[in-house]
C-alpha cells in the first residue's frame, strides 16, 4: 500500500503525464490525489520540492515496470533483445502511458532545468546498467557504441508512438531491423 507522500506523487505523475508540465501545481495534485487543499504542500513546500520528488517516484515506479517485464526475459541474442524492446514499447505507450509522458515532460523541462538533468542521469543509472548487459548478452561487442543507437532510436519510437498513436501499434519489424543491423553475430575466430 502506497504512503501518503507516495500517493501524492502518484497523482503529481498522473497529472504531469495528463495535463502537463504547466498544469503540475500543488492544488492540481490535491485534487487528483482526492486529498484536502495544502495535503501536497504539507509534504512539498515548494513547487520544486514536488518535482524532485516526483523524478524520484517516477523513477522508481519506471524501474519496478522495467524490472517487472523485461528482466524475466533474459534476452541472449539480438533478437531476442529486439523481443524484449517490442514489449517494453508496447507497456510504455499503453498501460504506461501516463507514466511515460510525465517522463517525457519532465526531460525537456531538464532542458531549461539543468539541476533535473543530474537528478534523470543518476535515476536512469541503473536502467542504463541492465541494457548495458543484456547488449553484452545478446553479442554487442561494443556496447557503448550500439546502447546510443538502439536507445536513441527507442526513445524517438515511443515519443512518436506517444504524439501521434497508432490504431495498430507493433514496432517489431522495424526494431528487429535496428537491432540486428547494430548487433552483429560474433565471427569465429580463425586460427592463424
Amino acid at each position: 500500500m502506497a504512503t501518503r507522500r507516495e500517493a501524492l506523487l502518484d497523482a503529481a505523475i498522473s497529472v504531469l503525464g495528463e495535463r502537463g508540465f504547466h498544469a503540475l501545481t500543488h492544488r492540481a495534485v490535491d485534487a487528483a490525489a482526492g486529498l484536502p487543499a495544502g495535503s501536497t504542500s504539507n509534504h512539498f513546500r515548494t513547487r520544486d520540492a514536488l518535482l524532485n520528488g516526483v523524478v524520484e517516484r517516477f523513477a522508481a515506479r519506471e524501474r519496478a515496470n522495467f524490472e517487472d517485464i523485461a528482466l524475466p526475459m533474459c534476452p541472449t541474442t539480438p533478437e531476442e533483445l529486439a523481443r524484449t524492446l517490442t514489449v517494453l514499447a508496447q507497456a510504455v505507450t499503453g498501460p504506461q502511458r501516463t507514466l511515460t509522458l510525465a517522463r517525457y515532460a519532465i526531460l525537456v523541462e531538464s532542458g531549461i532545468q539543468p539541476a533535473l538533468r543530474g537528478q534523470l542521469l543518476a535515476t536512469g543509472a541503473r536502467v542504463n546498467a541492465y541494457f548495458m548487459n543484456w547488449l553484452r548478452t545478446a553479442g554487442s561487442t561494443d556496447p557503448e557504441r550500439d546502447g546510443p543507437l538502439i536507445m536513441n532510436h527507442f526513445t524517438g519510437l515511443v515519443l512518436h508512438e506517444l504524439a501521434i498513436p497508432a490504431p495498430a501499434f507493433d514496432p517489431s519489424d522495424q526494431i528487429l531491423a535496428l537491432v540486428t543491423s547494430v548487433i552483429r553475430p560474433r565471427r569465429p575466430e580463425v586460427p592463424a
